[in-house]
């Protein structure tokens, strides 16, 4: 089988240390994302190519948009809080295993119900598997998900019916799904997805499309892989920089995917090689549509 290979482009020069968490915003037409390790938020609008950075009180890992345009929902390194850009005030909601000092907030998404679902990463040099998955529910109760304990969590989304959840430990080099009752959030039936054990570089954050399929940046791969429901691999989208970190959907059609990456851990040498690593890259999709990003339904108590 013949699989088809394009190309992304740099859309934003950020060089940025670890960019992630990207989402695409329609009502407002902008690309949101954060440099981790800066602790900043930024927001892009592709129609006037005005670009905005916000910093953060600490890491800021993931986010999600909200009913409010005014308000994310932010997934900060040691806590869930919310922001407002019209006053810059962030609030904090609740700590995030605060039993766990070497883990981390890390990444994240709505469901299709609105709840937001997230994982956290074990920073801690031995890199056990300690951390978890949780869900932030609209009455902003927080609950920790029934799956196995990860060392990196990432690869969070849900199939477009929202009746299956896709997460991956980093480390293991394998995409898992189970089943996720879309009503009570229950989870079950954890299995295998893909293993890209045999593939170049682990498995980063993920997107599904409006057909179903997976989109996976792949760190140290330099590419983004679209996986078929059944796991195979249907196309690759190369990106020029070793460490893609995310993808999302945007512009009017959701037809355009971007991919956000990192020069974190890179040597001079490498930089030298790959100067626009810690970028925001764009691919325009002939063939393929995204799904709108959920938003988190709770709202301030």
């Amino acid at each position: 089988m013949t699989i088809a290979t394009a190309t992304a482009s740099l859309v934003f020069d950020g060089k940025h240390q670890l960019g992630e968490g990207v989402l695409w915003c329609q009502r407002t037409q902008c690309l949101l994302w954060t440099d981790i390790i800066g602790a900043t938020l930024w927001r892009h609008h592709p129609a006037t190519s005005v670009t905005q950075s916000w910093p953060m009180p600490e890491r800021l890992a993931t986010f999600a948009l909200t009913n409010d345009d005014d308000r994310l929902l932010l997934g900060l390194a040691s806590q869930l809080a919310w922001f407002n850009f019209s006053s810059n005030v962030v609030t904090p909601i609740c700590a995030v295993e605060a039993e766990l000092p070497h883990t981390r907030v890390n990444d994240g998404r709505c469901d299709r119900a609105g709840r937001f679902v997230f994982g956290t990463k074990n920073d801690a040099a031995d890199m056990a598997a300690c951390a978890g998955f949780y869900r932030l529910n609209q009455d902003l109760t927080l609950e920790r998900l029934a799956l196995p304990p990860v060392a990196i969590s990432n690869s969070i989304c849900f199939s477009p019916d929202g009746r299956v959840m896709y997460y991956c430990d980093s480390l293991s080099k394998k995409i898992h799904c189970c089943d996720y009752d879309s009503a009570a959030g229950a989870v079950s039936k954890p299995r295998l997805f893909a293993d890209l054990s045999a593939q170049p570089g682990e498995p980063d954050g993920s997107a599904i499309d409006s057909d179903g399929y997976l989109w996976n940046a792949q760190w140290g791969g330099h590419r983004v892989v679209r996986f078929a429901p059944d796991g195979s691999i249907e196309r690759m989208v190369d990106v020029p920089v070793a460490q893609p970190s995310c993808v999302a959907f945007g512009g009017d059609n959701l037809d355009i995917l971007y991919v956000t990456s990192a020069r974190e851990s890179m040597s001079a040498a490498a930089l030298l090689a790959e100067p626009a690593a810690g970028g925001v890259f764009r691919h325009q999709l002939a063939d393929v549509r995204g799904l709108p990003e959920a938003r988190f339904g709770g709202v301030p108590g």
